[in-house]
């Protein structure tokens, strides 16, 4: 279901680039941009819709994984083991279903902050480096107005993403994210296969004691969830604050200055 959905994006996508290239490259056949933007505007809406269907999907297929993971552990245990397994499977899924959505969030966090903190140091780098060239560029072609700016833009915008990357901790936090995932995935891979003292009940003799053992796992395991992404969420409450202080401070400094000045 999923490969089918996917390769309706792709047909979709398709479309909409065909349409693009008919409208500008055969503008003057009325008849044919009219039909080649009602078959873009069809297809953009269709693939919106289709997306939706997608991740619906994804999220299906990665519940019925993490149900899959859940049950390994009971592979684990005698075969003459009796678990209660409306209640122990249901809350280990549960339970690796919330540490899952924590990892999907690190992971979206960690890309997009990595790729800013890329991007934004190479625009940097990039910016910098013209100026010198743009300047001799208009040096020798005088003729040319638009170039007499560019020595000026360039130097000012790389002025103001390097701001934009002090302000804002791009790096740290792609660093704290990427930490987040390794340990929930580690602590996760633990919790699935019963690997730690904490989290093995296999070796209990006793089914009263397993029972209680793996129902004990499960709340040690999300205890160990959260304090890892606790320290994390403080951090990033932590950080807004420190940048809106910094964003705050200039007025502060301004209001001060007025009221000097009329005193």
């Amino acid at each position: 279901m999923l490969f089918f959905l996917k390769l309706i994006d792709y047909l979709l996508a398709a479309v909409a680039i065909a349409s693009f290239g008919i409208i500008y490259f055969d503008s003057s056949n009325q008849e044919h941009i009219i039909a080649a933007s009602v078959a873009l505007t069809l297809a953009i809406g269709l693939f919106i819709f289709n997306r939706q269907s997608v991740n619906s999907a994804k999220r299906k297929a990665e519940r019925n994984q993490l149900s899959k993971r859940a049950k390994l552990y009971t592979s684990l245990l005698s075969k003459d083991t009796q678990l209660d397994h409306n209640t122990v499977l249901p809350a280990r899924t549960k339970a690796l279903e919330y540490s899952q959505e924590l990892i999907d969030d690190y992971k979206s966090s960690r890309d997009l902050n990595r790729t800013l903190y890329y991007v934004l140091q190479i625009s940097t780098v990039i910016l910098s480096g013209v100026t010198p060239i743009l300047v001799l560029v208009d040096k020798l072609e005088a003729g040319q107005n638009w170039l007499k700016w560019l020595p000026v833009i360039c130097p000012a915008v790389a002025s103001i993403v390097a701001s934009v990357v002090t302000s804002f901790p791009f790096e740290k936090n792609w660093m704290a994210a990427n930490t987040a995932v390794e340990l929930l995935e580690s602590e996760q891979e633990k919790f699935i296969l019963g690997i730690t003292p904490a989290y093995r009940c296999y070796d209990i003799p006793e089914e009263d004691k397993q029972q209680q053992k793996i129902s004990q796992a499960v709340e040690l395991f999300i205890n160990q969830v959260n304090s890892i992404h606790l320290p994390q969420a403080q951090q990033q409450t932590d950080s807004d604050q420190v940048n809106k202080e910094r964003q705050d401070s200039p007025k502060l400094e301004e209001a001060t200055t007025e009221e000097k000045v009329a005193a």
